[in-house]
């Protein structure tokens, strides 16, 4: 059986309800799409960056964190990206979502009221404990990294 968790959104101004709470589009899919919540379309210019509001707010459980990752589709097509991907939201932020999309494209990119602009994904995190050591075990790696193993 799966664990249910209860994530608890508020809206920050009402002339935003029209615009859907984030949802899972599939029975299968990890993430759940977030929409833009803008007065007016927003273009977003090759190279350039825009933070888009979503006009929500979260609650997440204490363990847990909620990870922004790009929507494959505008990716794939549009080259539109999460510049921080994936941001974190930390389960004691209460500010509003907003997202960080980059144009990675060569053509501007249009985004319009209550349009899916990004996936959340509810991860359960653990906090380590540092500790400051002599030495590390050895692995049959060790040191080796940026293609130590070929190609």
């Amino acid at each position: 059986m799966k664990e249910k968790i209860i994530l608890r959104f508020k809206r920050i101004r009402e002339d935003f309800n029209d615009i859907p709470l984030p949802e899972y589009s599939t029975n299968g899919s990890s993430g759940m799409d977030i929409r833009a919540a803008l007065e007016d379309e927003k273009i977003i210019e090759p190279g350039k960056i825009e933070l888009i509001p979503t006009n929500l707010q979260v609650e997440i459980p204490e363990g847990f964190e909620i990870q922004v990752r790009p929507r494959s589709g505008l990716a794939a097509n549009d080259g539109i990206g999460i510049l921080n991907s994936p941001g974190t939201i930390d389960s004691d932020y209460r500010g509003e979502i907003k997202i960080i999309l980059i144009n990675l494209g060569n053509q501007p990119f249009t985004i319009k009221r209550g349009d899916r602009i990004a996936q959340l994904v509810l991860n359960k995190y653990y906090k380590a404990e540092v500790q400051l050591v002599d030495e590390l075990s050895d692995t049959q790696r060790n040191e080796g990294g940026f293609g130590h193993t070929g190609i």
